[in-house]
């Protein structure tokens, strides 16, 4: 496998890495923006540019640019998060050519027609609708507005629905303009993919693109607090956050480490406390999210109506407890998993160009593999307990509770018990 770069003066990046033996590529292009650039007016907007961009172009309608790649047997797809919206297909490395041109051309050639502006409303607020719907989707944005009140890291990356219906096609081509600039992209590739030639084709599409990146990020910031929503529904559903590392932070592994180890498997310590030795729930994990400048470290389970405040409060008996009670063979476990997963994840050529992306993203650099693997062996014992005390006195948590949930206890009591 063989990693290269290269950066053009406008400041569009490059990285490849070529893999022997493969006869597919995965390509896509990332451009450093996300719901976090958004204003409160403009909220939803990123979301929905991505929707846009498959819509057509100057040369390709929607039925052209959905069977430009998919005749040749690939695919295409995209996404919005809150530090990065991501165009990216796979197909076999014969079609690259055709996959960069069609991807450049979405990017770049957007028509926005107004017609298929409508259309594509009508589509998102289907999937605001489904969302909103869905109890164990809404329930995460509804932690992440608690967690983050009235800031742009909390807002949801769909939008609310009344912002969606009053986009104009003159908001769509301003926020192109202020946040699609080169020095914000990096286009990536990986698989049977050469190096040399991929640079020379994007020459055409990208080294005279012009523009540079405007307005700094709102930091984030955690405040936490509580949300109850009380709905007719089978299951009450249970989210709590506690603020945790930043990607940057030298606590960001303890804290990936930590979250697998009480949550990220059936063997975790949740997982067995409260669902194999008490049968309270079905489902039971945690999970971190980082960005550049904050984290969240998130535990999520549904419940029947009798068993909520149960389960709320063996949850924090869990997290207070593993100050104390987390051990070596836990610190053990929790490591090889999540270096399983990093290494499992890279037979991938798709997660191998989302590698290369979010590292160049945060660092500016490819972050050799080694040099990860290496902070994840130096993470200590210690380092986890100080991790756990951290959770129990350093914030405020943030809780959201969705379902029939009266019997719930609010969340001071929660955070009594979490200090006590």
């Amino acid at each position: 496998m063989t990693v290269n770069t290269h950066i053009f003066p406008n400041g569009f990046r490059i990285a490849t890495e070529s893999i022997a033996n493969f006869k597919t590529v995965a390509l896509g292009i990332w451009i450093k923006v996300g719901g976090r650039h958004e204003t409160k007016d403009q909220n939803g907007i990123a979301h929905f540019l991505e929707h846009m961009a498959f819509k057509g172009t100057k040369d390709r309608s929607s039925l052209e640019i959905a069977e430009a790649l998919e005749n040749v047997g690939g695919y295409m797809n995209a996404y919005t998060s809150k530090e990065i919206t991501n165009y990216y297909c796979r197909t076999m490395s014969d079609d690259t050519a055709l996959a960069l041109d069609v991807i450049s051309d979405i990017v770049l050639n957007s028509t926005l027609d107004q017609k298929d502006l409508e259309i594509e409303r009508n589509v998102i607020l289907q999937e605001i609708g489904q969302t909103n719907d869905t109890p164990d989707d809404i329930i995460f944005d509804w932690l992440q507005e608690t967690a983050y009140p009235n800031q742009p890291y909390g807002r949801s990356i769909l939008g609310p629905s009344e912002r969606v219906q009053n986009f104009s096609r003159q908001d769509l081509v301003d926020f192109t303009k202020k946040h699609y600039t080169p020095d914000r992209m990096i286009l990536c590739a990986a698989g049977d993919v050469d190096h040399e030639k991929l640079v020379k084709l994007c020459e055409s599409y990208f080294v005279n693109l012009g523009g540079t990146s405007k307005g700094n990020v709102v930091p984030g910031k955690f405040v936490g607090g509580e949300t109850r929503v009380k709905k007719n529904l089978e299951q009450a559903h249970f989210a709590l956050a506690f603020e945790a590392p930043s990607i940057k932070s030298p606590k960001f592994f303890p804290g990936q480490i930590f979250s697998i180890a009480m949550g990220g498997g059936m063997s975790s310590k949740l997982f067995q406390e409260i669902r194999e030795k008490r049968g309270l729930c079905y489902t039971i994990f945690s999970s971190i999210s980082a960005g550049i400048d904050t984290g969240a470290l998130t535990i999520y389970s549904g419940t029947s109506e009798d068993k909520i405040a149960e389960l709320s409060r063996v949850v924090i008996e869990e997290i207070r407890s593993s100050v104390g009670s987390i051990s070596e063979k836990d610190l053990k476990k929790a490591r090889a998993q999540l270096k399983a997963g990093l290494l499992m994840g890279l037979e991938s050529t798709s997660n191998r160009c989302e590698r290369l992306a979010r590292t160049i993203s945060v660092w500016d650099r490819i972050v050799p593999l080694t040099e990860t693997i290496e902070k994840i062996d130096a993470v200590t014992l210690g380092d986890l307990k100080d991790f756990a005390l951290s959770l129990c006195s350093e914030s405020r948590p943030a809780m959201a509770l969705y379902g029939p949930i009266s019997k719930a206890p609010k969340l001071v009591e929660l955070e009594n018990r979490l200090i006590s």
